[in-house]
């Protein structure tokens, strides 16, 4: 994609040339004038050609990059979660591929996937806050309590987490939230998860609408939750995610979040796939970094192997 930089200097040099069509079409103009024109318009076109120069390299140090990821990562994360069991939470927005290929790595490095729970636009709606909220309360399972906290991202985790995360997990109880949960549209039908001790929760990029921020909110906020109930929890993204309306970036906003949740905000290369994984195993020695290539990877991009 050419930078907005490179679309600055290729609309310059386009008006210089209407320019000169104008001024030559009323006569009269000067030879100095011209040369001029033409050096500047030829001085132009010179930087459009090294930025998009500088563009081809950079993007070919990023692929570059990614082979080496995807070839080297599966051998660098090989057993370093052997025996772990991981939930794998996705959120709307959430990409097909991103999810596949991160099912593949956590295999890899030796744990198992528990099952999936799929959050729908719903979750993040403040229209429907009041509804969760109430639906949450008749969903929970006895003995079992909800965070204090009253955001529905908090509710949320609290409710999904009480019942598939830690020594209090219930499949039985778990069966009967997330039904209920689908009924009402939060989440997308589908098996029961097993119970787990890892989170993994994946999303998309920046959120968009009116609204975009709050349902970012929720999304990070229910990532805390989880973390605060199981082993850890790593909350991924894609380009985009880190920005304002993105949930690594609200995340990362809030150090209470951040100092238990780690983050990755480039989960579309093999560098940030890589680096989820071994988010995962900074979890169970009860570390938490923020990883990728957004000004706010404080961490680097990516955790030490």
């Amino acid at each position: 994609m050419i930078s907005f930089r490179a679309h600055i200097v290729s609309i310059a040099a386009v008006f210089l040339a209407l320019a000169v069509g104008l001024l030559l079409g009323s006569g009269g103009v000067s030879s100095r004038l011209l040369d001029a024109v033409t050096n500047r318009n030829a001085s132009l076109q010179d930087q459009l050609t090294a930025v998009t120069a500088e563009r081809d390299a950079l993007a070919a140090a990023a692929r570059s990059a990614d082979e080496f990821a995807e070839r080297v990562g599966p051998a660098a994360i090989r057993g370093i979660l052997q025996g772990q069991r991981v939930l794998l939470v996705t959120a709307a927005g959430a990409d097909a591929g991103d999810i596949t290929a991160l099912t593949e790595l956590v295999g890899q490095a030796g744990a198992t996937i528990t099952g999936t729970v799929a959050l729908t636009e719903a979750v993040g709606d403040p229209a429907r806050g009041d509804q969760l909220r109430e639906l949450a309360s008749r969903l929970l399972p006895p003995g079992a309590q909800l965070p204090a906290a009253a955001d529905t991202g908090s509710i949320v985790g609290g409710l999904i987490g009480g019942t598939l995360l830690g020594p209090g997990a219930d499949t039985n109880g778990a069966s009967s939230v997330l039904s209920g949960l689908a009924a009402a549209g939060f989440v997308s039908p589908g098996d029961v998860p097993a119970p787990a001790d890892l989170v993994l929760v994946v999303t998309g990029g920046a959120l968009t609408g009116v609204d975009a921020g709050d349902a970012a909110a929720v999304v990070a906020r229910f990532a805390a939750q989880m973390d605060r109930l199981g082993r850890g929890t790593v909350l991924v993204g894609r380009t985009g995610t880190a920005d304002a309306t993105g949930v690594v970036g609200v995340a990362r906003a809030d150090p209470n979040i951040t100092r238990g949740v780690s983050t990755v905000d480039d989960v579309q290369t093999g560098t940030g796939r890589v680096s989820t994984v071994l988010a995962l195993r900074e979890q169970l020695d009860e570390r938490a970094g923020r990883y990728g290539m957004a000004a706010t990877a404080t961490d680097g991009a990516a955790p030490k192997a």
